[in-house]
């Protein structure tokens, strides 16, 4: 792969940024006309009232998908220009030049505000409750006289059975999302390329697989078209493109930092729990060096300053004005995680570096982190989040209730969806559901369905439930939920 095709910066429809600025001057780089299109699109709004983690939380403390796209953004871009600095001092590659630099930094700064973007309500619950609704259900679809199951082709099939956000992301920034070109948020190939974090079909996906761009699966059945178009103009052809990587890397060091201090702020971990299982985590590392981060003393280190900086601002500033300890060790938690973030950005940082060959012919098949002193740090982080955390009371009663208002919206939509535009008059209720349906999600069936077969359109349909369904916001789809059940009006 090439630097020159992967940093395309081309776009699938006519630039109509450009179509304004005619008679002027535009000085933007195409990356930042990509950003500028992001930030004012609806569709990057919506992520302010998506789930992170905690489902319907009211704390305005707590991540949403907005902030922690916001984060992914800014240590991407960091993380970017720490590697390039790297590049341009050891010559590793001569064609990697300040002007290269700049154009990475750029893409994946915008990659990393829409790489959730195509994630529905509730959080990652979200996806699996769209998973399980059709591993349930379609076998008694119904679509006239045949079973549904019999009808679509594999592929069909699988990409509802493994539905990913991922994918939908791909698919809401290229079509569904409102332009008139139709050509979504009409980004650059770069930036397109870069979101596509798996190059796997639903039916080549394989969760168990050594090789990371394989996991899961990148696109649908429907926008495969898209798909190879998107690794032709970057000439990726199946392999994932590098700036993939950082953007991966970014997005582990965004949650897994800051998963820990949501957990504190909710009261699911505290300060000495984390101190007692970064202190297992150090115990048992095999690896020290020099350069090597012990995540329990930095925390230890910090706890020890903040006390003795909050003595000394007591004693000489503020003798009236004392943080009790919940609020201290919060504080402390939170300047560990800042340290945390620009450990692992130099570990991201020295993986790129080191697998550099590799990572540009396509061949690497771990992430960034893999081999370096960060890799057991990160995977420990997302133990004690999930351990402490995902797998606690609360967020178990809030999974169970919005899965209970994710079952009854696809319960609704898709059966409306599978017969409209069949010539089949519709019931009254399925007819006025169907009006629900965004004119943008409807336009789009209509200009993917020309020309093609009776099993395509019915796919296409269903296409269009899932839809409408991930666009909502969670508070969307929970007033949707009780105004169709009579719960508020």
């Amino acid at each position: 792969m090439e630097w020159k095709e992967l940093l395309c910066p081309e776009r699938r429809g006519m630039d109509s940024v450009n179509v304004l600025w005619a008679k002027g001057r535009d000085f933007r780089t195409e990356y930042e006309k990509d950003y500028d299109h992001i930030i004012a699109s609806a569709s990057f709004r919506r992520l302010q009232d998506k789930t992170q983690v905690f489902p319907l939380d009211k704390s305005d403390f707590i991540r949403t998908r907005l902030t922690h796209s916001l984060e992914v953004s800014s240590i991407a871009k960091s993380l970017a220009q720490n590697l390039s600095r790297n590049m341009m001092a050891s010559g590793k590659d001569p064609n990697y030049t300040w002007e290269t630099a700049d154009a990475v930094s750029s893409v994946v700064q915008c990659a990393g505000l829409i790489h959730d973007i195509g994630n529905p309500p509730f959080g990652h619950f979200g996806e699996t409750a769209i998973r399980q609704w059709f591993q349930d259900n379609m076998e008694q679809l119904m679509y006239y006289d045949r079973n549904v199951k019999d009808i679509l082709t594999p592929q069909m099939l699988q990409d509802f059975y493994h539905f990913e956000g991922n994918a939908q992301a791909l698919r809401l920034v290229t079509k569904l999302h409102f332009s008139t070109e139709l050509s979504g948020m009409n980004l650059t190939y770069a930036v397109l390329s870069t979101i596509l974090k798996y190059t796997a079909s639903s039916v080549t996906a394989d969760p168990h697989t050594d090789n990371i761009k394989y996991k899961k699966m990148g696109y649908f059945y429907a926008d495969q078209d898209v798909y190879e178009e998107i690794q032709e103009k970057t000439g990726t052809h199946g392999c994932r493109n590098p700036m993939t990587y950082i953007l991966e890397a970014a997005d582990d060091i965004a949650y897994k930092t800051a998963d820990i201090e949501d957990a504190v702020k909710k009261g699911c971990i505290t300060y000495s729990m984390l101190e007692r299982e970064l202190g297992h985590l150090s115990c048992n590392s095999e690896k020290r060096s020099k350069d090597y981060f012990d995540p329990l003393k930095e925390l230890q280190k910090r706890y020890a300053n903040t006390c003795n900086m909050e003595s000394t601002l007591q004693n000489e500033y503020n003798p009236g004005i004392r943080l009790n300890n919940k609020d201290l060790e919060f504080y402390v938690i939170q300047n560990w995680a800042l340290s945390v973030k620009n450990y692992l950005i130099k570990c991201a940082t020295h993986g790129f570096m080191e697998h550099y060959e590799e990572i540009m012919d396509g061949t690497y098949t771990k992430d960034l982190f893999y081999g370096t002193y960060g890799e057991g740090l990160a995977k420990a982080m997302s133990d004690i989040a999930y351990r402490n955390a995902f797998v606690s009371e609360p967020i178990y009663k809030l999974e169970i209730s919005a899965g209970h208002m994710l079952n009854f919206l696809l319960d609704k939509f898709v059966k409306a969806a599978m017969y409209f535009d069949t010539g089949k008059e519709l019931g009254t209720i399925d007819d006025k559901l169907v009006f629900l349906i965004s004119n943008n999600y409807v336009q789009r069936y209509y200009m993917d369905s020309k020309g093609k077969t009776e099993e395509e359109k019915l796919y296409l349909r269903l296409l269009l439930a899932t839809d409408l369904v991930c666009g909502m916001t969670d508070s969307y789809a929970q007033g949707l939920y009780q105004e169709l059940n009579g719960i508020r009006s």
